[in-house]
């Protein structure tokens, strides 16, 4: 007898699949074992499906929710809609929102709040140019951002954090700093996965995926906040531009909010306040000048939550 999955329940099996590498044992020969299938991949072809089965809206949506979040061991009790039959897609589910007031915003001026739940991939300060990936892996800043010259500058021997988003987390992203917009720009690339058995083997694994890159000024001097995809992430939102990947190009796409024409409002976003969103998990990599510190609690591998102190400037 010949079984017969919905759409959706395909969805949730090529997904599970792709993202087994989560729940497995971590090894250094089990890193390059599960890695080197994804050079072959394509990519772009892979997400563009995942990005259209996570939109099908289908009775089996709230049993295929379900499984998911069991085996990934989601907190259904922190979301505002706790039941899965509340979510009419898979992607409703996951780009859900938390309860009001769950995660409160560290009040302290000076103090950076998590953008994101998730945890430390690594952290630390930039080497002139050089940001830490794994052990014998860096990549630059210059690459990272997209390859002008005045937009890595101001990093140069500052600070960076790499947090990851695994399967189970709150996947909206927020502001770690209050801030005015200064530039967006999309950067193409592949789309690797971002776990970290693929950051321990991939070369500049950050610096060739497909990402959108958002500059800000703050309190705290320049930030880059970068949203990273990874294969199954099939979309990358901010709250001022909306969907901006799909579609994706061959070409850098830049757009300059600092020198938009007076009909344009400024977009100035407070410290905690919802700026972007992943659909389907990822890594967001936060820069910053010199004159800022790390808390000396985050290591690699430590939980963070959205809004907790991370770190202080000056």
């Amino acid at each position: 007898m010949v079984a017969h999955y919905s759409a959706q329940e395909c969805t949730i099996g090529s997904t599970l699949f792709s993202l087994y590498a989560d729940i497995l044992p971590l090894n250094a020969f089990s890193d390059r074992l599960k890695s080197w299938p994804l050079y072959v991949l394509p990519h772009h072809l892979v997400s563009r499906v995942v990005f259209k089965l996570t939109r099908i809206k289908s009775r089996h949506c709230a049993r295929a929710i379900s499984a998911f979040a069991k085996l990934f061991k989601v907190d259904m009790t922190e979301a505002a809609h706790e039941s899965p039959a509340d979510y009419e897609s898979f992607n409703a589910f996951f780009t859900r929102e938390l309860k009001p007031g769950l995660r409160p915003i560290t009040p302290a001026a000076n103090s950076i709040a998590s953008p994101v739940d998730g945890c430390v991939s690594q952290l630390g300060p930039i080497k002139g140019e050089q940001i830490f990936q794994a052990k014998g892996r860096d990549y630059t800043a210059l690459d990272l951002l997209g390859g002008r010259p005045e937009d890595a500058a101001a990093f140069t021997d500052g600070q960076f954090a790499t947090l990851y988003l695994s399967p189970r987390d709150y996947h909206r992203i927020h502001m770690p700093v209050t801030g005015t917009l200064r530039s967006m720009h999309y950067v193409p690339g592949r789309l690797f996965s971002v776990a970290p058995h693929t950051v321990r083997v991939v070369p500049r694994l950050f610096a060739r995926n497909e990402r959108v890159v958002a500059l800000f000024d703050t309190d705290a001097g320049k930030l880059a906040m970068v949203l990273v995809g990874a294969i199954n992430v099939a979309a990358i939102e901010t709250v001022w531009a909306g969907l901006i990947t799909p579609p994706n190009s061959r070409k850098i796409v830049y757009r300059d909010y600092a020198n938009s024409s007076a009909t344009e409002e400024t977009i100035k976003l407070e410290k905690g306040e919802e700026m972007g969103r992943f659909n389907m998990g990822s890594t967001v990599i936060l820069l910053m000048e010199k004159g800022m510190q790390w808390d000396t609690a985050l290591l690699e591998g430590r939980p963070v939550r959205m809004g907790e102190s991370i770190g202080q400037f000056e």
